[in-house]
């Protein structure tokens, strides 16, 4: 797993059985779970997860948009990595750009659009901590 500190968060795992259809190959909605874990795992690395977030700030995270590009399967037991850089943050939403890569070959490319709201549903701003958080993300990526 990668620093919270870098512009690239980098989230190992491992194709199992569960993963795939009657091929072996990963079922193609499966991707959309590794690239939600991957968010989650980053907002855990920078001290926000989501029930905390709930619990202290009254907001969590919802997908408002999402395009996948699928370049090339996975296989079962393959080990991947889901690379995920946050971009365009404003204060209720922010992009994610993340790409599901076997070693150096991108297998998918996810476009995600996040929206921050509260429990009844609605647009809420994002917490300062956190918003702090994906700004110095996209310092340490120049954008």
């Amino acid at each position: 797993m990668s620093d919270a500190r870098s512009p690239e968060h980098v989230f190992p795992l491992r194709v199992y059985y569960e993963d795939t259809d009657a091929g072996g190959i990963v079922y193609y909605a499966n991707y959309l779970r590794f690239a939600e874990r991957a968010r989650m795992e980053y907002l855990r690395s920078v001290g926000a997860d989501h029930k905390s977030l709930m619990a202290q700030d009254g907001v969590m995270f919802a997908v408002r948009q999402c395009s996948v590009d699928y370049l090339s399967p996975a296989f079962l037991d393959d080990p991947l990595e889901v690379h995920s850089r946050f971009f365009d943050v404003r204060g209720a939403s922010l992009r994610a750009e993340q790409v599901v890569r076997r070693q150096a070959d991108e297998l998918a490319r996810l476009n995600v659009r996040l929206a921050c709201v509260g429990s009844d549903g609605r647009p809420r701003r994002m917490p300062q901590k956190l918003r702090s958080a994906f700004v110095a993300n996209l310092a340490a990526d120049g954008r």
